[in-house]
């Protein structure tokens, strides 16, 4: 796609952004849907989580050519690179993980392979590995969410960039930019501050950027996957990718193409604007700091929702850098267990492969289990002393252990087989073979100074002008949102479920878990107020919170927020739990008893709930 080639914007009024990936191993259907639409302007695709960087950096090792996000590439650009070019369509990705280079030069020759002609930017400079040794000597780091001193020895580090080289590789006539770990609304905000030549310092437009890169890095999210009302949500088969409608001011109105399944509604969006987000009156990004606080939403149409209002202010002069370190091995394995009294068997078949594998590891001379989880999946232990058991003829054990040596865990995979033959009646394989042992890949995360990173841009081999972003100020942080009035119970009032009254959706930043609960009625807010405090929410989690609650109030979609902290056992791909990113944290929260006055109409909620 030439410069020549390229259409001109489809609206003078509005930016039009496809949103064809939310992580990693998401469907293919995306960005053939979008393409399909032929409103596009951009197509744009988020694939990196917090470890995901690790796993590429393993792939590296192995294949100096590899340490990108393949699918993109083999996938996703081999089904609609041709219509993009023919329709003028531009692609930004953070697809280059930790080989930007890589990615590029695999999607130079799928071009010449389809006949297309593309330029390709790359954007590099988030490797902290070059600057870690030297840096942490001098300055002894501390983990953001531990407090604990980071490691010494890193697997990986990487600084979250910012839009600006996204920008700058736009301005300068790429028709693809290929970044590595950016903030993952980046590529969204670059788009919008190339087209609508944004300043790095009109915060309140940057944080509308961010907002919309935001509502849509997770792809279905926004158009009805993990809805809490999910039996409203219609045709899941053929559920809408995300498509932003952008506006010069910053306003932007979500929908998805006509024609397929999702939902978009004001309690969707909602439900996404909360999704990871810590205190939304300080979302902190490298460009700048946002306030979502006063967000507003209207639903427009049927499936298009307006959004407006987002704040922000100038950035804090660091950087975070998202980093791993190895400790330790782990490996899980299961066994399903059949016929009567399945659950007790399964338990009792659990604690037989400990004592065993025990008593083996002290022969050995060998320590114990650095880490041991064990539950019976389908018992719903996740809900703790809010759980109510059903009698299962079918019970899956699950057990996860961590150790420091890797032939400890050798000795303990190979010990699951005897179950099979020794113990519970019914016992039939976990499936797999013997379970697989790998790396106790530990996340971290710590601020550093922006001035030792220095982005920079190729453009077909040719490096491009980066100007300097506007300096922070340090982040100052925005007042805190004075909390609204409370209405405490009465003695007449009556008792309901949280999902009676409520929306929720959960996910994690670390080994934190963030809920947002979204009043369905916000004449309700007051007694929501009243009894979700930061104690009672604590105390009904108490089982797998460890840490701290923290309560932020979102007034302008009439909200609370709760940052849960230490709520996740390490969280990601430390977690020994059979939900490491918190994403059920929300369904728990849901099942909490709360009292309403007696003449109270709740909304007709969904029974997933249990």
């Amino acid at each position: 796609m030439t410069q020549q080639q390229k259409s001109k914007r489809r609206s003078p009024h509005q930016v039009v952004i496809g949103g064809g990936s939310g992580f990693w191993g998401d469907s293919s259907v995306g960005p053939v849907q979008l393409v399909q639409t032929g409103r596009l302007d951009y197509l744009v695709f988020d694939y990196l989580a917090e470890l995901t960087m690790s796993l590429l950096a393993a792939a590296r090792l192995k294949n100096p050519e590899g340490g990108y996000a393949t699918d993109f590439v083999t996938v996703a650009l081999r089904q609609v690179l041709q219509d993009c070019v023919r329709q003028g369509i531009r692609i930004v990705s953070n697809a280059g993980g930790v080989n930007p280079a890589g990615c590029a030069q695999a999607v130079r020759a799928l071009a010449q392979e389809l006949g297309v002609e593309v330029r390709v930017a790359e954007v590099h400079g988030d490797d902290f590995m070059p600057q870690w040794q030297e840096w942490q000597a001098a300055n002894q780091p501390v983990d953001m969410q531990a407090g604990q001193p980071v490691p010494q020895k890193l697997a990986t580090a990487n600084a979250y960039l910012g839009a600006l080289p996204i920008k700058a590789a736009l301005d300068a006539g790429a028709d693809i930019v290929i970044t590595g770990r950016c903030v993952d609304s980046a590529i969204t905000l670059g788009v919008l501050m190339h087209e609508f030549q944004w300043r790095d310092d009109d915060w309140d437009r940057l944080a509308a950027g961010s907002l919309a890169g935001h509502i849509i890095e997770c792809g279905c999210q926004a158009t009805g996957g993990l809805f809490t009302d999910w039996q409203d949500v219609p045709d899941w088969p053929h559920i809408g990718y995300p498509i932003l409608e952008c506006e010069p001011d910053g306003a932007f109105r979500v929908t998805k193409p006509e024609g397929t399944g999702g939902l978009v509604r004001v309690p969707v969006v909602s439900e996404q604007l909360l999704y990871e987000i810590g205190d939304p009156a300080n979302y902190i990004l490298p460009d700048l700091v946002c306030d979502f606080t006063q967000v507003r939403m209207s639903q427009v149409a049927p499936d298009v929702v307006r959004v407006e209002g987002a704040r922000g202010r100038p950035p804090t002069d660091s950087y975070k850098v998202s980093a791993t370190f190895i400790d330790g091995w782990r490996t899980q394995a299961q066994l399903t267990i059949v016929g009567f009294d399945a659950a007790a068997k399964a338990e009792r078949t659990a604690e037989a492969i400990l004592t065993r594998t025990r008593e083996l590891f002290a022969q050995q001379g060998w320590p114990d289990f650095s880490a041991v989880h064990s539950q019976v999946v389908g018992m719903a232990q996740a809900y703790g002393p809010h759980q109510q058991p059903p009698q299962l003829f079918e019970a899956t054990m699950r057990l996860a252990v961590r150790h420091p040596r890797k032939e400890a865990l050798s000795l303990f995979a190979r010990e699951i087989a005897a179950a099979g033959t020794s113990w519970a009646p019914g016992t039939t394989g976990g499936g797999g073979g013997r379970p697989s042992i790998s790396p106790n890949l530990r996340h971290v995360a710590f601020l550093a100074p922006k001035d030792l990173l220095h982005p920079s841009v190729l453009l077909d081999g040719e490096p491009v002008p980066l100007a300097r972003a506007s300096r922070g100020d340090g982040g100052a942080a925005a007042p805190a949102v004075a909390a609204g009035p409370e209405q405490a119970p009465q003695s007449d009032w009556v008792s309901l479920r949280l999902i009676d009254v409520a929306h929720a959706r959960s996910g994690d930043k670390g080994n934190h878990s963030n809920i947002g609960v979204i009043a369905r009625d916000a004449d309700d807010l007051p007694l929501l107020r009243a009894q979700l405090t930061p104690q009672a929410v604590g105390e009904y989690l108490a089982h797998l919170v460890r840490g701290p609650v923290t309560r932020f109030e979102v007034p302008g979609i009439g909200a609370f927020n709760f940052l849960c902290e230490q709520a996740l056992d390490g969280g990601g791909m430390s977690s020994l739990r059979n939900d490491p990113l918190g994403k059920g944290m929300g369904q728990i929260l849901l099942a909490m008893p709360v009292r309403v006055p007696p003449d109270h109409r709740a909304a007709a909620s969904s029974d997933a709930s249990g």
